[in-house]
């Protein structure tokens, strides 16, 4: 078992009730949310329900998890900004117990409309609807917020940000290490959105000019050909996101300043204010756009290009060109660019270079529209991950990707008999404790054999002592530490 284990290991793998409701995915989302304490829309909006604003900027802050200090960060960020004559920002916030207890210490979820604020500590827009219990690990729950977005902030282009722990279309040996694949992480519910839950988002509240991910490792083939066909462009990291995740004012503040700006001029500003916020602190980061209706000649090209490597048996380059290429996270998440590339360049098959150049070539000129990694880990991050493993796992076989593509063929071509049932392995997670390591404080598992923590925030002092010799009394000496927002 590789060391991927994560702090939203052991919430996964339960479901839990709270306050009377059960919550395991097949409820009805109104009765959810019946609960409910709404405030009146204000009367400027009702009035935008007539003549709509440019954009609407719709974020959905799922912070019921180890992440919500960063939540609650993040939406102070939105209202650096605040929404304008011209933009509406919203935002939903969900909070649990366990984690912060900044602002008020509050529990359930939140939906604002920002305005522009000051105080970096403090929410102070308005709560336009209150949710004492919510599901925001249930894609129907998703759809209900985006629909009353739209219905009470209309706009003529839209931008829809998922923020929360992300994990791509995963479910390999180290997916079912957390018990699933896709974002949206509830702790509280044990629930998650798949990448076809994703699609059913995306069909019932109709198409977004912009989709985001303010996650890890969600920038991949599986997921966009998945949405393609409900989104201009799609912006996310092939690789983990640092626990801050987006600079919101950094994008924002240009939207407002210049909301005549293309899908494409907003993609690239959301790009580059990410890497630039990092690069700056020098801190390693992946980001990119994708134009999303560009995934099906993609794909088509996809096919040309397996079909070659096949068809001349190319399969001892393909196998060194899979090692070599620009891995992730996950050793089975690879650069497809560089993969490609690595093929390309190696070959002696005349079919195979052309038809891998082609789609090198379209890669860069239409499909990546805009592209940044920082770090020398990242040299060869051009925009765009996908499955690529040592082994073959049959869930791969339900994406419309491996549907519609030649792809999941070509990996099974390469691997041979390497083709393993995912279901007979079943993870068992110990929750552990927190501990404090130069002053940052983690939060540790078991899993099976091996011990990791996850990095969930800092302690008021620089330097608290280590545990004697190195040594902690729970986990021992010298645990792994990642810092991940993973």
């Amino acid at each position: 078992m590789k060391k991927t284990i994560i702090a939203l290991v052991c919430s996964l793998l339960s479901v839990y009730s709270y306050a009377g409701i059960t919550f395991d995915n097949k409820g009805d989302i109104k009765a959810m949310i019946s609960a409910v304490s709404e405030t009146e829309v204000p009367a400027a909006e009702q009035i935008n329900k007539v003549s709509p604003k440019e954009w609407t900027v719709m974020v959905f802050v799922n912070a019921k998890n180890n992440l919500e200090q960063y939540g609650l960060k993040d939406v102070n960020e939105m209202e650096m900004i605040g929404s304008s004559d011209k933009v509406n920002i919203v935002a939903e916030l969900g909070r649990i117990n366990g984690y912060s207890t900044e602002d008020g210490d509050w529990k359930g979820s939140r939906r604002y409309l920002i305005q522009k604020d000051a105080d970096t500590k403090k929410i102070n827009s308005p709560i336009v609807m209150e949710i004492p219990q919510s599901d925001m690990g249930d894609w129907n729950y998703l759809v209900n917020f985006v629909k009353w977005a739209k219905e009470n902030y209309p706009a003529k282009r839209y931008v829809l940000i998922v923020w929360n722990h992300g994990s791509g279309w995963n479910k390999n040996f180290e997916m079912l290490e957390i018990g699933g694949k896709g974002i949206s992480y509830d702790d509280e519910t044990g629930h998650h959105i798949t990448t076809a839950q994703l699609k059913q988002v995306l069909d019932k509240t109709g198409n977004m000019n912009i989709f985001a991910m303010d996650a890890c490792l969600m920038q991949m083939i599986e997921v966009a050909y998945e949405i393609r066909n409900n989104a201009n462009y799609i912006v996310a990291s092939e690789e983990t996101e640092p626990a801050d995740g987006y600079t919101y004012d950094t994008w924002l503040g240009p939207l407002v300043n210049n909301p005549a700006m293309s899908d494409a001029e907003l993609a690239k500003t959301m790009v580059n204010s990410y890497t630039d916020h990092y690069q700056s602190i020098n801190q390693g980061a992946t980001q990119s756009a994708i134009k999303a209706s560009a995934m099906d000649k993609f794909a088509s090209l996809t096919n040309d290009f397996a079909d070659a490597l096949m068809a001349n048996n190319d399969v001892a380059n393909a196998k060194n060109a899979r090692t070599k290429a620009q891995s992730f996270y996950y050793s089975s998440n690879k650069d497809i660019y560089h993969f490609v590339k690595l093929v390309v360049d190696a070959t002696q098959f005349a079919d195979v270079k052309a038809k891998g150049q082609a789609l090198l070539d379209f890669m860069s000129k239409e499909l990546i529209t805009h592209n940044r990694a920082f770090g020398n880990k990242y040299a060869n991050a051009f925009g765009l991950a996908g499955y690529l493993p040592s082994y073959y796992t049959t869930s791969y076989d339900e994406l419309l990707w491996a549907k519609d593509s030649k792809w999941d063929e070509m990996m099974k071509w390469i691997n041979g008999k390497e083709i393993v049932n995912e279901k007979q392995i079943v993870p068992i997670c110990k929750y552990l404790g927190r501990i404090i390591v130069e002053g940052l404080i983690y939060e540790c598992f078991k899993c099976g054999a091996e011990k990791m923590c996850d990095l969930i925030g800092e302690v008021d002092f620089p330097n608290p002592p280590n545990p004697a010799g190195g040594c902690d009394p729970v986990l021992g000496c010298n645990p792994p530490i990642r810092q991940l927002r993973f």
